[in-house]
């Protein structure tokens, strides 16, 4: 059974439709990028699943996991890079809504092993808001393992980043997946590096376009349109 089915979700934004029909699987294991256009309902499709968007129709069905269980990177706002908190204060924010403010030993073991695991020891006293954008990755990265043993959700996490801490970051995400075992599901807008690091690709234009493994997806129309008909671009 796959950790999420959808079956032919249609979300709103303000009655106007944004996602149409969209029905896919996500199995245990897999390693999912969604691609598209600017505009295309990627980020929406993530935050319906997640149920932070009302379903106008259709439905998202969990198996083996609960809502509760994923761990979440959202899109970053401006506000929440100035966010006045130490490294360590963000990722025990993790806990908030289950022991707060009286946190288990086990929730904090379990903070230590993500922030060592992320590599951030030496930053877990820094000030959030004075991290580079890919120490800021990190931090949330960290938090958001601590939701969860089974599926990470990451919403263009390398928006704003330079090259190198993209392919650093990317890197890190493949390491989770293949070494921790962890299931991804991630809206990126770099098709290239989504072709290299994922198993499954989702393309979508406010539908799906193509669902289905990463070596028939670039030998499509659409992967050849998003890098121009090169398949190292």
């Amino acid at each position: 059974m796959p950790l999420i089915k959808c079956e032919n979700l249609h979300l709103h934004y303000d009655k106007t439709p944004v996602v149409h029909n969209v029905s896919f699987e996500v199995e245990e294991g897999d390693f999912v990028s969604i691609v598209g256009e600017n505009g295309t309902g990627k980020s929406t499709l993530v935050k319906g699943i997640l149920g932070l968007i009302k379903n106008a129709d259709g439905k998202v069905i969990f198996d083996g996991i609960s809502k509760n269980e994923i761990g979440y990177l959202p899109q970053q706002t401006s506000v929440q890079k100035d966010f006045p908190a130490s490294v360590y204060e963000v990722v025990m924010s993790a806990f908030q809504n289950k022991s707060f403010p009286f946190y288990k030993k086990s929730q904090k073991q379990l903070a230590d092993e993500n922030i060592k695991l992320l590599g951030i020891e030496n930053i877990r006293k820094k000030s959030y808001m004075d991290l580079s954008g890919g120490q800021q990755q990190r931090v949330l990265l960290a938090r958001a393992l601590c939701a969860t043993k089974k599926l990470l959700i990451l919403d263009e996490p390398i928006t704003g980043l330079d090259p190198v801490v993209t392919a650093e970051f990317y890197e890190l995400i493949s390491e989770l997946h293949k070494e921790k075992g962890l299931t991804i599901l991630m809206v990126s807008h770099d098709v290239k590096r989504a072709v290299e690091s994922s198993d499954k690709i989702l393309h979508m234009d406010k539908k799906v376009l193509f669902f289905g493994k990463t070596e028939d997806y670039i030998k499509t129309e659409y992967f050849n349109k998003m890098t121009g008909g090169n398949e190292n671009a």
